[in-house]
């Protein structure tokens, strides 16, 4: 079989596994752009007494069946709601294909219970995950407190679950803490930006000392040089010279 020559892409985004993330960081070294480091598939349900706890197992269940790897926190105010919980989280397990994997998953995850709203807040700004869901009676108002996280889903009537398949945001998101400093694929990914500028004869001159300064502090003379060469013939030229 004879194999066609490809150019080279600039940029390789989307989803995958491991071993995809993986090859994407490898081939990143020889230049492409990818979008952003990724692991193991994540939710964390902020929650508080007005979330159905089914809905919230059902939430968490539906990451949890991504992979034994997958991690899924509940965070509340609500210790009751966390023991209605875990009943519906063993009742809707029970009748999952998949309920061997989220098993696996759900051994390493975690539901927390603060003092305040503000701790649980707090809490997911902290953990920055990839998906967020507002499970509140002020859900609008509690997703302006969020500083950190890959995409969020407002309200008791959001679940995850239609951010993957419908509900029109980009899906490639960062996990693992990284929504700390990345976004998720949007438009803006597939777009670069150039910078130009052009500096008039007085604009050189302006800035001639405070470029010459520098560089000479940085021990870089051909710096200075390609300014004070400048800044020099203008000074010459404005005397008559």
């Amino acid at each position: 079989m004879q194999l066609g020559v490809h150019k080279k892409v600039d940029k390789i985004f989307g989803p995958g596994n491991q071993y995809v993330t993986a090859a994407k960081q490898l081939v990143s070294s020889d230049g492409a752009a990818i979008d952003m480091p990724a692991g193991p598939s994540e939710v964390l349900v902020l929650a508080d007494d007005s979330a159905h706890p089914d809905f919230v197992a059902a939430d968490l269940l539906s990451q949890a069946e991504h992979g034994e790897d997958s991690q899924v926190i509940l965070v509340t105010t609500s210790l009751a709601l966390v023991e209605k919980v875990e009943l519906e989280l063993l009742r809707q397990l029970a009748l999952l294909p998949r309920s061997s994997i989220a098993r696996g998953a759900l051994a390493h995850s975690k539901a927390i219970v603060v003092a305040t709203f503000d701790d649980a807040v707090a809490c997911a700004n902290a953990y920055a995950p990839e998906h967020l869901i507002i499970a509140t009676d002020n859900a609008r108002g509690h997703a302006s407190l969020i500083d950190h996280a890959g995409s969020v889903f407002i309200g008791h009537y959001s679940p995850e679950s239609a951010g993957d398949y419908a509900s029109g945001t980009n899906h490639v998101l960062p996990t693992g803490g990284w929504a700390r400093s990345y976004s998720g694929v949007s438009v803006d990914s597939f777009l670069k930006t150039i910078t130009f500028q052009e500096l008039t004869a007085q604009g050189l001159q302006n800035l001639a000392p405070s470029v010459e300064i520098m560089a000479e502090a940085e021990s870089l003379a051909a710096h200075k040089e390609a300014i004070s060469i400048r800044s020099k013939k203008l000074t010459t030229q404005a005397s008559g010279y």
